[in-house]
């Protein structure tokens, strides 16, 4: 096993819903877990008698304390997340790697701010966002605009929603692709409309594009077309 690797305790499971759960890793023998908002981890896996490495995106913010959250989604084909919501359990203990990737806010936030985001995508997004109010960071409007199919789907959506009513410059934009019940009175359809009609006059902005891969390379081919260069556009791919 690699000697860089870490051991976390699971302290904490919620089923968020049928196929998200949230774990809660708490490193034992170490005051704080260094990371930067918008890194993953890697979780190194006994899948089939051999380790195998996983990415996952940290959820939480940083806070200087040694506990982190992941937002997993099951993708029943795949080596880890079948792994991880069968074997894993509260008090089971994971091998975690330090923190690592470069999809991070940027140091000065002198311009609006669009998240983009779908399914579990929205987890190193939220972790910026919480980290821009936690430490009152200098910024001007932000933006989330978070696509589902339903609104069970809509992770972390009273958090949001709460987060829009208290502070007057941050916007949250729900958009369900499946969702055909009476109650919702949100958007409908996928996130690219939203944004497109958001920053149509071109405005200088900075985005943040998180989720399935499809969604993120359609959503950096459209910001081009509009108008945004390379520099402005910042992107993670979830397989």
């Amino acid at each position: 096993m690699a000697d860089d690797f870490l051991s976390a305790r699971v302290v904490r499971i919620i089923n968020e819903t049928p196929i998200v759960k949230r774990y809660f890793l708490l490193f034992e023998g170490q005051e704080t877990f260094s990371y930067v908002p918008g890194q993953f981890v890697m979780l190194n896996l006994p899948i089939k008698h051999e380790f195998t490495t996983r990415s996952y995106s940290i959820a939480s913010t940083p806070d200087g304390s040694n506990l982190i959250e992941l937002c997993v989604v099951l993708k029943e084909d795949g080596a880890g997340t079948p792994y991880l919501f069968k074997d894993i359990k509260e008090g089971s203990v994971l091998q975690v790697s330090p923190a690592q990737g470069r999809f991070v806010l940027n140091e000065t936030i002198d311009t609006d701010v669009c998240f983009i985001a779908t399914g579990t995508g929205v987890a190193p997004l939220r972790s910026m966002v919480k980290y821009i109010y936690d430490n009152n960071l200098p910024h001007k409007n932000l933006h989330l605009v978070f696509g589902n199919r339903t609104q069970q789907d809509i992770l972390y959506r009273s958090e949001f929603e709460q987060l829009a009513a208290k502070h007057s410059d941050f916007h949250f934009h729900p958009v369900l692709s499946r969702d055909e019940s009476a109650d919702w009175k949100g958007a409908k359809g996928y996130v690219h409309p939203i944004y497109k009609q958001l920053f149509a006059d071109v405005r200088p902005a900075t985005f943040y594009i998180c989720g399935w891969s499809n969604m993120v390379r359609e959503a950096k081919n459209s910001l081009k077309e509009m108008g945004y260069g390379r520099k402005q556009i910042n992107f993670e791919l979830y397989d």
